[in-house]
């Protein structure tokens, strides 16, 4: 059975607070913990009121402290926004207090804009082009080989797993030529998602952390009774997607009925395109949409995602999600 795991961006709500996001990221994660999920990650992104995973470590040992099994970990960390040492020694903690269950996500973009990159790093010296090369620092501080002449406490020893992440074949270059685990965000990136697959696969060498490539691939999942059900369920995440690519993010909205329809044929066309791998409907739908992806990319684990005003909605289409993966 192809393994399926979760991306929680832990979304503020229109009307919600932060405390509240993270109580729910909490239980989110139990329940995913109690429906099979193997993993569950959050994601570093900054000055966005509607994401509350910015302080990313801090969230994982706050949902690791929820849980007892689930893999919990970064999807991801962006790396050029600090110093690989850093970076080892927060996942090396969470390696000590959670041992044998973190994951670490590496990617290479920002996760805001300039103003905010700038903020974050004091200066813009560092280049994206540098990530390879961070990459292999961090691999070594977790090594301890003594190549950095560093010990990272704690850190040295710890066994995380990195992954290296990306929506473009770069990244799928870099997993490979370092033979780890990849993981492609076509859930909002789609457009590379099977040349990354194939160059992934065919370049892939063998390393002491991985023997044979594992690829994995995001997913959006809307489950409710009815497709029309989940159709409304999936307007909120709609309406932030559209509010992004204009340059107005905000604080997830509540569900609008006929939302999509009301975009007109360009707007529609756009979330065509950047929802194209998703599944929007009833449990017989989203079976049907999680089924083709999984034949069409011969992924070897899903990363579901999706973000759903109600929270209660939101358990019940991943309850929705895992029965289907079950069942395939």
């Amino acid at each position: 059975m192809t393994a399926y795991s979760l991306l929680d961006l832990v979304p503020v709500v229109q009307g919600g607070t932060v405390s509240q996001s993270l109580a729910r990221a909490a239980d989110l994660a139990r329940h995913a913990e109690a429906l099979g999920f193997s993993r569950y990650w959050v994601a570093e992104h900054h000055g966005m009121t509607g994401i509350a995973s910015a302080a990313t470590a801090v969230v994982i040992a706050h949902v690791g402290a929820a849980t007892s099994t689930i893999r919990v970990g970064a999807g991801g960390i962006m790396l050029p926004n600090h110093a690989p040492l850093t970076i080892a020694e927060q996942f090396g903690t969470l390696d000590a207090l959670f041992p044998g269950r973190i994951d670490l996500g590496l990617g290479r973009a920002p996760g805001s804009d300039q103003r905010v990159a700038r903020a974050m790093r004091r200066t813009l010296e560092t280049d994206a082009n540098a990530f390879p090369q961070d990459v292999l620092e961090l691999q070594s501080y977790f090594a301890d080989d003594g190549q950095t002449g560093i010990v990272a406490t704690p850190g040295a020893g710890a066994k995380v797993d990195l992954w290296i992440l990306g929506s473009s074949t770069f990244g799928a270059q870099l997993a490979a030529a370092l033979g780890l685990p990849y993981a492609f965000a076509s859930h909002f990136a789609p457009d590379a998602l099977d040349m990354a697959g194939r160059i992934y696969r065919r370049d892939f060498k063998p390393s002491a952390a991985l023997a044979k490539p594992h690829f994995m691939a995001g997913f959006n999942v809307f489950g409710a009774d009815t497709d029309a059900e989940a159709e409304l369920i999936a307007s909120s995440q709609q309406q932030s997607f559209v509010a992004l690519r204009t340059g107005h993010p905000m604080q997830l909205p509540p569900p609008v009925e006929g939302y999509r329809a009301s975009l007109g044929p360009q707007g529609g066309a756009i979330l065509d395109q950047v929802l194209s791998c998703s599944a929007t409907g009833s449990p017989e739908t989203v079976k049907r949409g999680l089924a083709a992806f999984i034949a069409r990319t011969g992924v070897d684990e899903v990363m579901l995602t999706s973000a759903v005003y109600d929270h209660d909605a939101r358990r019940k289409s991943l309850s929705i999600a895992a029965e289907a993966m079950a069942g395939l």
